[in-house]
């Protein structure tokens, strides 16, 4: 297959992740099928089957191209803080507003997952865990004033992951960058202590 062949190729299945995401998005993981993701995208059934096996498939690389995109975006968006605390407000801050962006697309990373099935709820464990290791850095910074047990980084991640499934879940598609004042209090207590962490949550109001 020539260069522009396989750039064809490549942007179709793009346009089938994409199109995956928005439909288990809006309509759920159990009524999307593969008729629902061609009448999103245009493409014809071959296309889908020249890519994927079938739904589950598609979905599973579907949902790793939108956790590496979101993965990316909270990266970027952390890029130029100078010490953990701003890494980790950029970062937040970059989330929220790829949720408020692409509120489908949330849904389908955060809450259709466990109707996909136990290697979606892998992958988006494997993902959870990458997320506790960045909290969990925390404990090498100056001005450390507490000594978290280890699951505390896994309990920070939680919470702000069950926030965040509870308003996709019933429907929200906007109002997601208020809670950075409050995920940033849920990060920085068990490190840094009350002080600091309502110090952080008043600046991030500001």
């Amino acid at each position: 297959m020539g260069k522009q062949g396989a750039l064809v190729n490549s942007a179709k299945r793009e346009k089938i992740l994409a199109g995956m995401l928005e439909a288990v998005g809006a309509e759920g993981y159990d009524a999307t099928s593969v008729r629902t993701v061609l009448d999103r995208t245009g493409l014809y059934r071959q296309a889908f089957y020249d890519e994927f096996a079938d739904k589950g498939a598609c979905y599973l690389a579907a949902l790793d191209a939108g956790a590496s995109r979101l993965e990316a975006a909270v990266a970027k968006g952390g890029a130029g803080g100078e010490d953990w605390r701003a890494k980790l407000r950029g970062g937040l801050a970059a989330l929220l507003q790829s949720l408020e962006a692409e509120p489908d697309v949330g849904r389908a990373l955060f809450v259709e997952v466990h109707a996909a099935g136990p290697e979606a709820v892998a992958r988006r464990a494997e993902a959870m865990k990458r997320a506790a290791d960045f909290i969990d850095l925390a404990r090498g910074e100056p001005g450390l004033s507490e000594s978290p047990p280890p699951i505390a980084a896994e309990a920070v991640v939680a919470g702000i992951h069950a926030v965040i499934h509870s308003r996709l879940s019933t429907g929200a598609n906007d109002g997601f960058r208020e809670l950075l004042p409050v995920f940033m209090h849920f990060a920085v207590l068990p490190y840094f202590g009350a002080e600091a962490a309502g110090a952080e949550m008043e600046s991030t109001r500001a």
